[in-house]
């Protein structure tokens, strides 16, 4: 009787645990419509389970705030679209198309609508696969579709 209690409390602190591995959603985290700012490349971090893009933006008043922008996770950004660590380096001018938090903090999704763009050449290195649609993307769909792998410099 006593093993019996022993495997059923350990069975439901199991079965307790296992919301704990599921992937966060981000329903209503972020504001429902996309915003184009234009910014410098502070630092590019290509890791799991979210790769971020750190930025400068500097508004029409002047003012200079530093923004993170949450992507793909590390094998999707080099699979997907090409990137190496090198893709995006301090000092590059990019323009990024995304949603912001609804918290007001200096931070951004670009999973679902949003593209990155090369400010100087126009060149686009990174496209969701709704990007440029008022229509978010269903849970089953992947985060982004290839974009031409950067050229390496």
């Amino acid at each position: 009787m006593k093993k019996m209690l022993v495997f059923s409390c350990a069975l439901a602190l199991a079965l307790t645990a296992v919301p704990a591995f599921a992937h966060h959603g981000d329903a209503g985290r972020y504001e429902d419509n996309v915003v184009v700012m234009k910014g410098t490349v502070v630092e590019a971090q290509l890791i799991t389970p979210h790769s971020i893009l750190v930025f400068d933006y500097t508004d029409d008043s002047g003012k200079t705030t530093r923004w993170q922008a949450e992507m793909g996770g590390r094998a999707q950004m080099i699979k997907d679209f090409g990137w190496t660590p090198t893709t995006l380096k301090p000092g590059d001018k990019i323009t990024v198309t995304g949603r912001k938090v609804k918290s007001g903090a200096f931070y951004m999704n670009l999973t679902d609508r949003a593209n990155v763009v090369m400010t100087d050449s126009g060149k686009e290195i990174f496209r969701t696969a709704n990007y440029g649609t008022n229509q978010p993307k269903r849970p089953a769909l992947g985060v982004g579709v290839p974009t031409t792998p950067p050229a390496e410099q």
